[in-house]
């Protein structure tokens, strides 16, 4: 296979063979700057899966090293995720049990990275991009800021040295207060916990350009050292395994299967959602062209490989691709830079971070959660249209009250029907001549808007399908009993984008009615598509042909010849172009 044709299946050979010398510096620096943030943050999501942390070593070496070779962008990063964790073990916990067998979990947890690797796979190649838009903006910052809430509360026992058996956000906020009342909470785990995370939080406000959760990790990690935290009460991690990760092969029951395989939808659509978000967020600020497709394949290698190394399912992340951005990375080899220091950690330095407190991990999680909210932006909405503000908080809740795999179900359902909604219920308005303005616009908008008496022009903003087909009827109707009754109903339907054969049918009949009322219903600025569906349809026999008019003008202009009515001001000239002078 020649080498561009490779390089289109394959984009890490293409890397490989314009790599320019010049770029290897920037890519090694960007790489080891790059590390010190995977470490403790794909430890910290392997917990929140519900997963030992040295999954999340696993896991994000062998996700770099998929994407690297098979992903479009030069500069994303993907790996363990924030907005994944909960959802991993939202599917995990129903099957393995809260506090179950981690080899099961481990094992369960490849199994679905494998589905989702092939279910991404499999939709890049059907070009299936477009079902990120199955969750519009305010879903996603809905869904976001309950993800973001539902981590938080999660995490708040691990923070203060105890933990807590529940499922769903009440019960886990209830759990929490429990532990608090009994006493429970570890005074030096809080103290670490919350000293963690205001560092990472007072870096990433005054001092964005330094990694703020490797000095926090390397902070906590010296108040153990300095007084001796784990005999205070403090567990840590202790030590990892010694060694390159083991090769497994995921295994799972048909009756596991099942379920993971429901887990996997949901997770593909939340990680397509993001790659593509990001891959254009960061392509944008490059000058780099978006292939949509190849970030699919590219993610869904990524799953693919994490899978045999006892990995789980994997996603981009903004925040790790700001850092490589920011420390000059050119190419994916930053990213297969940043595997190579954590393999090299995991077989000679093993025991480096066993001395890491679990609550500095809980904080690290916290941070994160904290970045997914987006309360600027739900304001935005409540300020900018409250109908999409509603649909926000009520995907927030979906997630907050149901869960996290139904809040996606919310969420996606929501944007659907909200789609659907705009169509079922279009905006309609009259159109009337209004002064010192050409053409005919919304009376709703120019309120001495002047009307021809015995027309009227209407507009209805949407394609006429059987949704609204009723809808369109009955505002007709409305229209037709205006007193005095119109002689001409004249639809401006240069909106109007199809019709489908429901919305025919009732055109026919509607027209039917409206003659034995002595009213003609005339179609104007209909799109050549659409004309030629309603001639397949015969309707253009049934209704008028001479009721057809190419523009508005020609139309009130017939309607004028046919019954002498004048506007009772004179009609306005158009501005005189005399060309260049």
């Amino acid at each position: 296979m020649p080498a561009d044709s490779l390089g289109r299946w394959v984009p890490g050979v293409r890397t490989v063979a314009t790599y320019r010398r010049g770029w290897l510096t920037k890519d090694l620096v960007a790489g080891l700057v790059l590390s010190t943030l995977l470490v403790p943050q794909g430890m910290a999501y392997a917990e929140l899966a519900g997963l030992p942390p040295i999954t999340g070593l696993y896991t994000t070496v062998f996700g770099l090293l998929g994407y690297a070779l098979f992903g479009a962008s030069r500069i994303l990063v993907v790996g363990p995720d924030s907005s994944l964790g909960p959802m991993i073990a939202a599917v995990l916990i129903p099957i393995v049990g809260s506090g179950g067998d981690p080899v099961v979990a481990m094992g369960l947890a490849s199994m679905l990275a494998l589905l989702v690797g092939l279910t991404m796979t499999v939709a890049g190649i059907a070009k299936l991009g477009f079902v990120a838009d199955l969750l519009s903006k305010p879903t996603q910052i809905g869904y976001m800021n309950g993800l973001a809430l539902t981590i938080l509360v999660g995490q708040l026992p691990k923070l203060c040295g105890f933990s807590v058996d529940g499922s769903g956000l009440l019960s886990e906020v209830a759990g929490f207060f429990r532990g608090v009342a009994a006493g429970e909470v570890v005074p030096a785990a809080l103290g670490v916990g919350l000293f963690t995370l205001t560092v990472i939080v007072a870096v990433q406000r005054w001092l964005p350009k330094v990694p703020a959760v490797l000095i926090a990790v390397v902070g906590a990690i010296a108040a153990t050292w300095l007084l001796d935290l784990g005999e205070r009460g403090v567990q840590l991690v202790g030590p990892l395994p010694e060694g390159f990760p083991p090769l497994t092969l995921p295994h799972a029951s048909w009756s596991q299967l099942a379920l993971l395989m429901v887990g996997a939808i949901g997770i593909t659509i939340v990680s397509l959602t993001d790659t593509i978000s990001t891959a254009s967020s960061f392509a944008a600020r490059t000058g780099q062209e978006i292939r949509a497709d190849q970030e699919m394949k590219g993610v869904g290698a990524a799953n693919i490989a994490a899978c045999f190394f006892q990995g789980f399912p994997v996603s981009t992340s903004g925040s790790r691709t700001a850092v490589a951005e920011q420390a000059g990375a050119r190419t994916q080899v930053t990213g297969a830079v940043g595997a190579a220091v954590i393999l090299v950690m995991l077989v000679l330095t093993p025991g480096l971070l066993r001395d890491l407190p679990q609550p500095a991990l809980g904080a690290v999680v916290i941070a994160a959660s904290l970045s997914l909210a987006d309360i600027p932006g739900t304001l935005g909405l409540w300020r900018r249209r409250r109908t999409e503000f509603l649909v926000a908080i009520t995907a927030f809740l979906g997630v907050a009250l149901l869960g996290v795999l139904p809040g996606i179900g919310v969420a996606v359902a929501l944007s659907v029907l909200n789609v659907f909604r705009r169509v079922w219920w279009p905006y309609q308005t009259e159109l009337g001549r209004a002064r010192g303005v050409q053409g005919y616009h919304d009376v709703r908008s120019y309120p001495d808007a002047e009307l021809l008496p015995g027309l009227v022009m209407f507009r209805f903003d949407a394609p006429l399908i059987f949704a609204n087909a009723r809808v369109f009827r009955d505002q007709v109707r409305r229209l037709a009993r205006h007193q005095p009754a119109p002689r001409w109903i004249v639809l401006a339907a240069e909106p109007v984008t199809d019709v489908d054969t429901t919305a025919a049918d009732m055109l026919e009949a509607l027209d039917t009615e409206l003659d034995a009322r002595g009213v003609s219903l005339v179609l104007a600025e209909l799109k050549d598509p659409v004309r030629r569906k309603i001639d397949r349809y015969g309707l253009t026999g049934a209704l008028d042909p001479a009721h057809f008019f190419p523009t508005l003008d020609d139309a009130v202009a017939a309607y004028r010849a046919r019954t002498g009515a004048e506007w009772a001001a004179p009609v306005p000239t158009p501005p005189r172009d005399d060309g260049p002078g």
